[in-house]
């Protein structure tokens, strides 16, 4: 069935409240002013756009909306106190040329947005996994107030739902921070024990050849890593591999790397989904897109329990590297077999280089150029993960219907997380426009038919 785009719509929402959440314990106490200076993982991200994520949520028919709304508020202002810099703003740290901070200080606080859908939507209009144009979903994630805001949270009322979403710079935090928060919030919305409290410590990013100086001085600007230049005539939809799609897959791999008298590939569950998944999204690109010239997968890898020494899982803050590899179009394109090998067999190369270099700070001081490389060839990137656990995310009324990164509709990348449906499964969330996502869902339906013949 064709994907029908209509013209640009009147605002679908209605904005029916703006406050500033400051941190509070429940005494009403706040924390103290704070700097907290950016690392060289944190300043790597400084001129990106902000990372959205919508969490769907059904609601019973005779739900109190307004009080689900104030104890969204009142148990934000309390997990904030906890993640107070995510209260605070980004700026140049004073006296200085290129340090940049985050600094907080007593009256900062976090905009939250509650607004209403027009046209009396349902949430299960929004909330599957068919494509849905992103101009009906971008705007359930509020913007980042100008500023040097680094957080803001929105909850839009619908019919028999509600939507939570969030803009996140992360130059604040990575994926782990940002859904550790959201955990957090959850458990103070409900008054269950939440996540230990986030390590708020930068000196346990020991950095002693100046890598931040190498960082800053050639960070990726947003033209660069920003892939779509017009996101707003695409769709978004979610495909899932389920675990026994993940266990064929591993299963063609190791057969062709035995055929081929190749060195077995580690292929665990992630490295299977993205090879999937990037085989398919070659596949599916316009003819002309798939000569033999290199193409990159670049994905992200937390390097906390790698370093020397060690970084506390609970660290507020990014610690994550880049990992990449390269593929030749005509290849990674190949149905059958062969894609799906050469796919996977380059993402565990990445994974492989990745962790082997870690803590090496000539290692470390190639990612600037190797993303340069990968943008001139031409890559895919990945946002999310399935360790966040994004669909355990209970704020009182029950897990999340559906949960997108939408902003993977302006950068092209593949977003990832736990299959809410089956155990053991992985959902992928892809933006393209309808000519493209016609052609991705029949390269995705096929290869599953494959898979299962």
């Amino acid at each position: 069935m064709a994907l029908a785009q209509q013209a640009s719509p009147p605002p679908i929402l209605i904005v029916l409240d703006t406050t500033l959440v400051a941190p509070r314990t429940s005494t009403g106490a706040a924390p103290p002013e704070s700097s907290l200076p950016l690392t060289f993982f944190d300043v790597f991200w400084l001129n990106l756009p902000p990372v959205k994520r919508v969490f769907f949520y059904h609601l019973a028919d005779d739900a109190d909306v307004p009080a689900i709304l104030s104890n969204l508020r009142t148990s934000l202002s309390q997990a904030l106190h906890a993640y107070y810099p995510l209260a605070g703003r980004l700026r140049l740290t004073p006296g200085t040329a290129d340090c940049y901070e985050i600094y907080y200080q007593q009256g900062d606080g976090v905009t939250f947005t509650v607004a209403e859908y027009r046209d009396d939507v349902d949430v299960d209009e929004l909330a599957v996994d068919q494509p849905r144009e992103i101009t009906r979903i971008a705007p359930l994630a509020p913007p980042l107030p100008k500023g040097g805001a680094v957080l803001a949270l929105q909850a839009t009322v619908m019919r028999r739902g509600v939507a939570i979403g969030m803009a996140v710079h992360h130059t604040a935090c990575d994926g782990a921070t940002s859904t550790r928060f959201l955990h957090t919030w959850a458990a103070a919305s409900t008054g269950v024990v939440g996540p230990p409290p986030p390590v708020i410590d930068r000196t346990l990013i020991k950095d002693p050849t100046g890598l931040y100086d190498v960082f800053v001085k050639a960070m990726p600007t947003a033209g660069e890593l920003d892939r779509v230049k017009t996101w707003e005539h695409r769709f978004l939809a979610t495909f899932t591999l389920s675990k026994d799609d993940i266990q064929r897959v591993k299963d063609v791999v190791a057969s062709e790397a035995a055929r081929r008298g190749a060195p077995a590939t580690r292929c665990s569950s992630l490295v299977a989904t993205f090879g999937f998944m990037w085989s398919c999204h070659q596949r599916a690109k316009e003819a002309g897109s798939t000569g033999g010239d290199p193409t990159y997968l670049l994905f992200p890898v937390d390097h906390r329990s790698r370093m020397k020494p060690t970084v506390p899982g609970e660290y507020l803050g990014n610690c994550v590297g880049i990992a990449t590899h390269a593929a030749p179009m005509d290849q990674l394109a190949a149905a059958g077999a062969g894609g799906l090998f050469v796919a996977c067999t380059a993402v565990a190369a990445a994974i492989e280089e990745a962790v082997r270099g870690i803590g090496s700070p000539e290692t470390i001081a190639l990612w600037m150029h190797r993303v340069r490389e990968a943008g001139v060839a031409g890559m895919w990137t990945v946002a999310g993960s399935p360790r966040f656990r994004v669909y355990e995310l209970d704020f009182g009324f029950g897990r999340p219907a559906k949960v997108e990164i939408v902003s993977v509709a302006r950068t092209g990348a593949m977003a990832v997380a736990e299959g809410r449906s089956s155990r053991g499964g992985i959902e992928v969330g892809i933006s393209l426009p309808a000519a493209g996502m016609q052609r991705f869902q029949k390269c995705f339906q096929d290869t599953i038919d494959w898979l299962h013949q």
